[in-house]
C-alpha cells in the first residue's frame, strides 16, 4: 500500500540554513517527519564528532588522519598510514572491543539499544562502519597505490587484506551475538561512470572477503543491506551474489533502466535519490518527476523499493521541499 521513504537533514543543515525554514519544512510533511515537534531541534546545541570538524585533523583507530574543511562534512585522508610498504612491519589493527576503526564504541551501550528496539518492535539495524574493506585499504595505502597494487600483483597486499578481513569479522562477530533483523555493510565502490576499481579486480581482491563476512548473516537468516554509491552497474551481479538482499545504489549515476534490468525483482532496491543536479537545480516539477519516474519503473505490488534522500546544503530549501512532497504523493497514495 505505499513505498518506504526515508529523508534526511544532516546537522549541519541546522547551521547552514535559516533553522526556521528547516523547520517549517519538517512540521509540513509529518509523514516523513513523525513526532516532529516545533523547537525539537536546537541548532545551538549540535555538537559535531571529532572528525567532522573543521580543519581538525582526525587519527583513526589504523593510524591515517583525516581532516574536513568543511563542519558536518565527511572528511578525506590526508595521510595515510600505510602510504609506503615501509611501515608494512608496524601497522596493527584497532580493538574490535572498542571501536570500529573510525570511532570509539560501547557494546554495552549498543545491547542495550538493541534490547529497548526490540523491545518497542522496532527494526533492529547493526552495521559495519562504512568503508569496511576496499575504502580501508585505500585509507590505508591511498588510492594509486592501491589499485597499482592490485595491477602489479603486490604480495603484501594479500596480508594487508587478510588483516583488514580479520578485523571486520570480529566485528562482525560482536554484531551476530546481538542477533539483529539487518545487517548493513556500507562502502562506496564507483566513481560518476565506472567503478572505482575493475571488475576483475572486485572479483579477485575484494569479493572473497565480502563473501566471507555476510555468510554467518546468510546462515542465520539475517537480512544484508549493502550501500555502494556511485557508478556500481558492472558489479551488480557481484554484488547480489556477495548476498545482498537489499542494495542502496544511486539513481541518475547508475540509470533507472540498467538498475530494473539487472536487478528488479532479485533484491529490494533501496534507491538514493540524485542531491548533486535535479534536486540541486532543478525546478519542482524537475523533483516532481525524479521521484515518479523510479515509482513506475521499479515498484511492485510485492514490494522491493524504498527511497532515501540527504538533503545537503546548499540544495534550495524550496528544493527540498519539493521531495518531500513528491515522495509523498508517489510513495504514501492517500
Amino acid at each position: 500500500e505505499w513505498i518506504p521513504a526515508c529523508v534526511s537533514i544532516p546537522p549541519q543543515s541546522w547551521l547552514e540554513y535559516d533553522p526556521a525554514e528547516i523547520e517549517a519544512i519538517l512540521l509540513d510533511h509529518p509523514r516523513l517527519f513523525p513526532g516532529f515537534r516545533k523547537g525539537d531541534v536546537d541548532p545551538a546545541r549540535i555538537v559535531f564528532p571529532p572528525e567532522l570538524r573543521a580543519n581538525q585533523p582526525y587519527t583513526d583507530g589504523w593510524g591515517c588522519v583525516w581532516e574536513t574543511p568543511r563542519d558536518g562534512m565527511y572528511p578525506a585522508v590526508i595521510r595515510h598510514a600505510l602510504a609506503s610498504w615501509e611501515a608494512w612491519p608496524a601497522l596493527r589493527p584497532p580493538n574490535p572491543a572498542n571501536g570500529d576503526g573510525m570511532h570509539p564504541l560501547d557494546w554495552t551501550a549498543i545491547a542495550a539499544s538493541v534490547a529497548a528496539a526490540r523491545r518497542d518492535g522496532h527494526l533492529v539495524w547493526l552495521s559495519l562502519p562504512h568503508g569496511h574493506t576496499f575504502l580501508r585499504l585505500q585509507d590505508l595505502r591511498g588510492y594509486q597505490n592501491l589499485v597499482f597494487d592490485m595491477a602489479d600483483d603486490e604480495p603484501r597486499l594479500a596480508e594487508l587484506i587478510a588483516m583488514v578481513e580479520g578485523f571486520n569479522a570480529a566485528l562482525m562477530g560482536r554484531i551476530l551475538d546481538l542477533q539483529p533483523d539487518v545487517v548493513g555493510i556500507p562502502e562506496d565502490l564507483g566513481m560518476q561512470h565506472t567503478p572505482m576499481l575493475s571488475p576483475a579486480q572486485f572479483r579477485r581482491y575484494i569479493k572473497p572477503s565480502y563473501q566471507r563476512l555476510t555468510e554467518p548473516c546468510r546462515r542465520a537468516g539475517i537480512l544484508i543491506h549493502e550501500h555502494c554509491d556511485g557508478c556500481v552497474m558492472d558489479l551488480a551481479e557481484d554484488l547480489v551474489e556477495c548476498g545482498g538482499n537489499v542494495l542502496n545504489l544511486q539513481d541518475r549515476v547508475n540509470g533507472l533502466d540498467n538498475i530494473r534490468r539487472a536487478l528488479k525483482g532479485r533484491v529490494a532496491i533501496d534507491l538514493d535519490i540524485d542531491r548533486q543536479h535535479v534536486t540541486m537545480h532543478g525546478s519542482a516539477r524537475d523533483i516532481d518527476d525524479l521521484i515518479r519516474e523510479p515509482v513506475e519503473k521499479l515498484a511492485t505490488p510485492a514490494g522491493g523499493l524504498s527511497l532515501m534522500y540527504h538533503a545537503w546544503y546548499p540544495t534550495p530549501a524550496r528544493n527540498i521541499a519539493a521531495v518531500c512532497t513528491a515522495i509523498e504523493r508517489y510513495c504514501f497514495p492517500r
